[in-house]
């Protein structure tokens, strides 16, 4: 039997611990129905199909069947409220491409969609983690990110699946220099998901690095040039949606307005400042857990200083590789000036995935290395059950939404 794994060519080793990791999931939800109240999202007697359509799906289908408004909704207030701009095009109409096979059905396309990409996003791990750490260590990762906390997303209609998928080619484009596919994947990632511009930044991080490094490493001119204008159209790309929602309906600020639309629901306004959406978040949630009101500021701080040690200091996430590294920390700063932290953190956190997972694996094949692993392994499993609980058997309101 050993022998026999072995011998399999990678992709079809992959293929095998992810439709394992997607019958586990199957079954969690299953249970989850089960034990769920009538008002959540699996109380219905097609619970799988409910997973699929819940919660933010129904906008990527909104937009699939009647498209874009032309003039933005606003409340009684003239207060801009949610609407479909504030979810990008690629995935909804892949879904519904994929979905005309099967009669029109874009739930059945949407699944179909993120059951695909999930798989083409663990080839693309698995692909990036062994250029720093080995095989085995790779198919570790996988396995990490395939039952991870966040795998209910590969059956789910959203577009997470899909960027994902996209996000760890271009890594691994950026980790094998393939300069010319990223002209590809850049904009297909700008119209999938928000979060282009922390690729941007990678980028001018990455171009610092190898100017430093280029004396044990040669920076040809070809290079150059390419990480500037992949970087410079990345920039630009990120900033495209918006700029398009300005033009159809006529008002510049339509996508912010729009996305913060959402935020009106937490803390009643719709201002925006970067940074600023954490501390409102930390009074939130501090009036909400009934902890002292004047330490959600210290909270705040002492967070991302503990993420800006993870990332730079510990030596798990260093054996990922400086390209990893330098990813992980442009999307957290990306995060940081942009996000305003409510339930959907967990989701927004999966891009990290290549530096998490490639740093929960430990080198070596003894005691302790098959300890750590076993343990990571149960957290993973605990994390998609309460995922799964909490959010959807359990979810019934706003501050649920996963």
């Amino acid at each position: 039997m050993t022998r026999s794994w072995a011998a399999l060519p990678s992709w079809a080793k992959i293929a095998a611990v992810y439709a394992l990791a997607r019958l586990v999931t199957v079954a969690l939800v299953l249970l989850a129905a089960q034990l769920a109240p009538a008002q959540s999202q699996l109380g219905s007697l097609n619970p799988l199909g409910d997973f699929t359509l819940a919660w933010d799906a129904q906008w990527y289908w909104l937009v699939a069947v009647e498209g874009y408004p032309d003039e933005l909704p606003v409340d009684e207030n003239g207060h801009v409220i949610q609407n479909a701009w504030a979810f990008l095009p690629v995935y909804a109409y892949a879904a519904k491409a994929v979905g005309a096979v099967f009669g029109g059905n874009w739930a059945v396309g949407a699944f179909v969609v993120s059951f695909v990409a999930g798989y083409l996003a663990c080839l693309g791990l698995c692909a990036i983690i062994r250029i720093r750490q080995g095989r085995a260590q790779a198919m570790w990762a996988v396995a990490f990110f395939a039952f991870g906390p966040l795998a209910a997303l590969f059956h789910v209609g959203y577009a997470e699946s899909l960027f994902l998928a996209e996000l760890f080619a271009a890594l691994l484009c950026v980790l094998k220099r393939r300069w010319w596919w990223l002209y590809l994947l850049v904009p297909l990632m700008a119209f999938t998901r928000p979060g282009l511009q922390a690729f941007a930044l990678m980028l001018a991080m990455y171009g610092i690095w190898r100017w430093f490094t280029r004396g044990r490493d040669p920076l040809p001119a070809r290079d150059v040039v390419h990480i500037v204008v992949i970087g410079l159209f990345a920039a630009a790309a990120g900033f495209a949606w918006p700029a398009i929602a300005g033009v159809v309906t006529g008002d510049p600020g339509a996508y912010l307005d729009t996305e913060l639309a959402w935020r009106r629901g937490w803390v009643g306004t719709e201002e925006f400042a970067p940074v600023e959406g954490w501390f409102a978040a930390a009074d939130v949630w501090f009036a909400v857990w009934g902890l002292p009101a004047g330490m959600a500021p210290v909270a705040v701080v002492a967070l991302v200083a503990a993420l800006t040690a993870l990332v730079l200091f510990l030596p798990a996430v260093r054996r990922v590789g400086p390209e990893l590294r330098m990813w992980a920390a442009s999307y957290l700063i990306y995060l940081l000036l942009v996000f305003f932290p409510q339930s959907s953190i967990f989701r927004l956190m999966v891009p990290l995935a290549p530096a998490m997972a490639g740093a929960a694996v430990l080198p070596g094949s003894g005691r302790r290395a098959r300890l750590v692993r076993a343990g990571v392994m149960v957290v993973c499993l605990a994390g998609q059950w309460a995922w799964i609980w909490f959010m959807w058997a359990r979810g019934s309101d706003y501050w649920q939404v996963p």
